[in-house]
């Protein structure tokens, strides 16, 4: 695969591995993580003075003196089970943190984690520089021609979440019991690549295009193991590779750990990942996962 460039920034896809730090701007992420506290009103007022804004900055400030290449922007959680937000909500959640990052960062990759096209355009007008869409194309068909337009990077992640699959278990999280494929890598990879045909039929070009197996998302233990053991299939379609296994209930239910204490979980998750060719990581732990992944590059990487 050639190189990509993007801004000032260039993706020298196999050459090394790129960390992706998570920025979840929601009060009901999986993870814990949320820059958001739990409250009645959509916003807190503490959020509306700036105070939120500022925390996400310092965090970022932590991800990027670690050496995370690229910061995740989201404002609506993912996690099994979790209820949509507003247009409008999630707009006043992530574009403040969007502007205030690319103001503070300005060498750093920004990267918009939605399915919804208005805030995809304005995350981009804003000065991100990636969409993260969590529905591969599928969920907004409006998103497929901002992307185009934009001549942005897309990252295209299969899901087959079904809320109604859902097992909600104390401290472990959300796991998908109900998914069911015919033949996992094969189910996978077919439905990764319809979405590449829905971006390619809007004018998106192949280098462009990165692919997310979608660990955790409409996914059972089993399949989460076997997807990221065999990750060099979905690497074969020709497309750099997103691995996003950090903290997951996968890990969970496999130590019997909670979110707060999976650290070596996703730690062995993300180096046998990069053996299988992922080109970049999506993480919360980013100063651990940087020196996996450089230590993992070290072991396996072809030296120049």
């Amino acid at each position: 695969m050639k190189p990509l460039t993007v801004g000032n920034f260039t993706f020298d896809w196999g050459a090394r591995t790129y960390v992706m730090g998570v920025l979840n701007v929601t009060p009901d992420s999986f993870s814990g993580d949320g820059l958001l506290s739990p409250s009645p009103q959509p916003l807190s007022q503490g959020w509306e003075r700036g105070e939120g804004v500022r925390a996400a900055v310092e965090q970022a400030q932590g991800f990027v003196s670690a050496g995370a290449a690229i910061l995740d922007v989201g404002g609506e959680s993912t996690r099994p089970g979790s209820e949509p937000i507003a247009v409008e909500e999630e707009r006043r959640r992530v574009i403040p943190v969007i502007k205030a990052l690319v103001k503070e960062f300005p060498n750093i990759l920004i990267s918009i984690d939605t399915y919804k096209s208005a805030i995809a355009e304005e995350a981009l007008n804003e000065g991100a520089h990636i969409v993260n869409d969590v529905w591969a194309l599928r969920a907004d068909p409006e998103l497929r021609n901002v992307v185009a337009k934009a001549k942005c990077p897309v990252i295209l992640m299969h899901n087959r979440s079904n809320p109604a699959s859902v097992e909600v278990r104390s401290q472990l999280g959300s796991a998908y019991i109900g998914a069911e494929y015919q033949n996992l890598i094969e189910d996978v990879k077919r439905e990764l690549m319809d979405s590449v045909n829905i971006a390619r039929g809007a004018g998106v070009d192949d280098s462009r295009i990165i692919l997310d197996p979608g660990i955790g998302f409409g996914k059972k233990v089993e399949h989460n193991l076997e997807l990221i053991n065999r990750l060099d299939e979905i690497r074969a379609l020709g497309f750099p590779v997103l691995l996003g296994p950090s903290r997951k209930s996968f890990i969970g239910f496999t130590l019997d750990l909670p979110a707060n204490q999976r650290v070596e979980g996703t730690a062995a998750a993300v180096s046998v990942g990069i053996t299988r060719g992922a080109d970049i990581v999506r993480v919360h732990d980013v100063e651990y996962m940087v020196r996996v992944a450089k230590m993992t590059d070290a072991l396996v990487r072809v030296r120049q």
